[in-house]
This record gives C-alpha cells, sequence and structure tokens, in this order.
C-alpha cells in the first residue's frame, strides 16, 4: 500500500513537471522535459538503489557508495583533461565513447580493489572501505593541486562539469543508460532474497546456503557499475542515494529488499521531479537543485552520524 501511494504521488509529480507551465513552442519544450526526465530515472536508480544495496553487503547505513572515491575519481579525472588538454578538451571530447571510458576506467578500479583485497589472506570488507576512504582522500587532495594550477577561465568551465547536472545530459545516452539500468536492475531483483539473507551476517547466510563472498563481490561490482555510470552521465551526487534510502528504511518500515529497493527508487525520482518542478517555476533557479539536494543529504547524514555515534 505504501508502495503503491508513492508510486502514485511520483507520477502526479511526473506529470506535472512534463505538461505544466510550458511557455513557447509544446514541441520543443516536451522533448526536453523528456530528456531531463529520463536523467532523472537513471539517477535515482542508480544511486537510490545502488545505496541500498551497499548498506546491505556493508551492514551499516551511514556509509555511501562515494566512500569507495567514484567522486572523487570523476573529479581527478575531468581536471586532468582540462590541465593537459585545455579546458576546450572537455566540450570536445563529449559523446559515448567518453561516457563508455570514463564509467569503464571506474567500474576497473572498483573490481582490481575488490579481488586485492578479498583475495589476501586478511581481506575483508572493512579494510576495503578504509583503502576506499584513502584513495578518495588522494584523489581529492591531487585535483585540489591540479586545480590551482589551471587559468580562471578554465576553472570556471572545470566547475560546471563537477555539479550534478541533469538538465544538461545529452538525450543519446539515455538509451544505454536505461540498458544498464534495466541489466542491473532485473539481476538485482532476481537476488533479492540473497539480499535478505545477507543481511544475517557472514556466518548465518553462509549456514544456509549463500555463497557469501561471490555474493558479495557480485553486490559490489554491481553497485559500482550504477554509481560510475550515473556519475559520468550526470555528475557527482555524493549524498543523494543516502538522502532517498534512509527515507525509504524509514516509511516501507521493512528490511525486505522487494520492498525497500522500489520504494529508494520512486522516492528519488519523486524528490528530483518535484525539486525540478518547484526550482524551475516557482523560483527560477533549476540549475541549483542538486546543490539543495546535496545540501539536505549532508544535513541527514550528520544528524544520523551524531544520533548514532558511530560508523
Amino acid at each position: 500500500m505504501r508502495l503503491a501511494i508513492v508510486a502514485v504521488l511520483t507520477a502526479v509529480a511526473v506529470a506535472c513537471y512534463l505538461l505544466l507551465f510550458i511557455r513557447g513552442s509544446f514541441d520543443f519544450a516536451f522533448p526536453r522535459r523528456l530528456t531531463v526526465l529520463g536523467a532523472m530515472i537513471v539517477a535515482a536508480f542508480a544511486h537510490g538503489m545502488g545505496t541500498v544495496v551497499f548498506h546491505t553487503v556493508t551492514d551499516n547505513r551511514i556509509l555511501t557508495p562515494s566512500i569507495i572515491g567514484f567522486d572523487s575519481l570523476y573529479t581527478l579525472m575531468q581536471t586532468l583533461t582540462v590541465f593537459f588538454f585545455g579546458a576546450t578538451a572537455i566540450a570536445s571530447t563529449e559523446g559515448i565513447p567518453k561516457l563508455i571510458a570514463q564509467t569503464t576506467l571506474m567500474v576497473l578500479l572498483a573490481t582490481l580493489l575488490y579481488r586485492w583485497l578479498f583475495s589476501g589472506r586478511f581481506g575483508s570488507l572493512f579494510l576495503m572501505l578504509l583503502v576506499g576512504v584513502v584513495l578518495g582522500m588522494a584523489f581529492d587532495s591531487l585535483s585540489t593541486f591540479v586545480q590551482r594550477m589551471l587559468s580562471p577561465t578554465e576553472y570556471d568551465m572545470l566547475s560546471v562539469e563537477l555539479f550534478g547536472r541533469l538538465s544538461s545530459v545529452d538525450s543519446d545516452y539515455l538509451p544505454l543508460a536505461f540498458g544498464v539500468c534495466l541489466v542491473v536492475g532485473v539481476t538485482l531483483w532476481r537476488r533479492r532474497y540473497r539480499l535478505d539473507a545477507l543481511l544475517l551476517g557472514r556466518e548465518t547466510s553462509t549456514n544456509i546456503g549463500i555463497e557469501y563472498k561471490r555474493e558479495l563481490t557480485l553486490m559490489l561490482v554491481l553497485i559500482a557499475l550504477l554509481v560510475a555510470f550515473a556519475t559520468a552521465l550526470a555528475g557527482p551526487m555524493t549524498f543523494f542515494g543516502f538522502l532517498v534510502a534512509t527515507l525509504a528504511y524509514q516509511i516501507t518500515g521493512t528490511y525486505k529488499h522487494q520492498y525497500v529497493m522500489p520504494m529508494a527508487f520512486l522516492l528519488g525520482v519523486f524528490t528530483l521531479a518535484t525539486g525540478q518542478f518547484v526550482m524551475q517555476h516557482l523560483f527560477y533557479a533549476g540549475g541549483f537543485l542538486t546543490v539543495i539536494i546535496e545540501f539536505v543529504g549532508g544535513i541527514l547524514f550528520l544528524f544520523m552520524l551524531l544520533r548514532k555515534g558511530t560508523l
């Protein structure tokens, strides 16, 4: 029932965003809004589902996938591109090959990290998280150092790429994005009961027939694929997934992934569609939506951290 209510509210929010306050040519505005809506769906699916599954495999509802360093790696890649090839290189290299290259690099780094840490004698999930934090800090430090050597013009053009940018997503990217989300979504849905079992812990899930290491590695690779693709497509959104996942837990009131994952996805679409509608038509500042979402998500993260008193 709660899923149905949220689904109806999401449909209303989407309809309002697509159809209301269209000034000028409908044939021009409607396809553009459809493209932005497609970017919202991809971002909501990737960050919402990815964060819920990440919370499951880490057994911690405070951590987010960005702790592995995806956002920092994306920032470093964009910064080095501008530093070595100039600010015009960002615009001239836009396209599906660049999107695939960025996603592949991020997923490759995550996969190598997982194999190295889990195959070692002292391999553990917590060691992987620690290494991810250290790598993220290293990437951030290197990015900051390189950015200080850029000219003001180059830095301004780079800054545009370092914020979430749902309104500037190319429609040519969406078929590939939907395909990736569909494959990952089907895989996660078929393993929803195994995800429930992973919540019981390593020993208990192993005793009931779950291949813990294999499932854990697969889930982490799928998370890496989702978050990396969404980051390469629409830019970093650090706390958005944490925000919708936390709301999904509170609204569903259950641990079962067959309810939590769809709820996180629907809440993500509802949040983005409603926020874009309000910001664009009431405050005429649609481009600031991701900044506000990150601000609210960051406050919620600090609140949850202070309430629990530990990671």
